[in-house]
């Protein structure tokens, strides 16, 4: 399967806004000097986003961006569809012309596994992935990093406070 930078970067953006958003809008520059993916490829990646209805926009101070829907309702699955990629593990595209225009030998065992590639990656929510230990771990350590060179960012558990 290839996954470009777009999708990893897309599903790393989006983790980081639903964690981060639950009291506030989050910025791109936050998000891009947290994750350390450039301002503007993340401005084009959530131009898709926006238009799959995934994020959208808080103008004014203190806006930014915030999740559209509960994290829980947007898979990995539809956050990488929503960047135009594909989860795909065969040369054909899934198309069945991989050799001299007809199937080849393996075509339907790759097929398979791009079958079970996607429903995995639907299975798995943003909220699900937030929740896991590690994830959380980083993302605090990313807040303190963040935080020491002069990106004012409240930890997350200073929210839940």
């Amino acid at each position: 399967m290839r996954l470009t930078t777009k999708g990893r970067y897309a599903v790393t953006a989006l983790l980081d806004l639903a964690y981060h958003s639950e009291k506030r809008p989050v910025t791109l520059t936050d998000i891009a000097k947290r994750q350390h993916i450039s301002l503007s490829y993340l401005e084009q990646l959530f131009a898709r986003l926006r238009r799959a209805g995934m994020v959208e926009g808080v103008r004014g101070p203190g806006g930014g961006y915030q999740l559209s829907r509960d994290a829980g309702q947007i898979s990995i699955a539809d956050i990488i569809a929503a960047v135009d990629e594909t989860i795909d593990s065969t040369r054909c595209g899934g198309k069945g012309n991989c050799q001299n225009s007809q199937p080849c030998l393996t075509h339907d065992l790759w097929m398979g596994l791009s079958d079970q590639i996607r429903q995995y990656l639907d299975s798995i929510s943003l909220q699900d992935v937030l929740q896991r230990k590690n994830v959380r771990q980083v993302a605090e350590r990313q807040d303190k990093q963040a935080a020491t060179f002069g990106l004012d960012i409240p930890l997350q558990r200073d929210l839940m406070m």
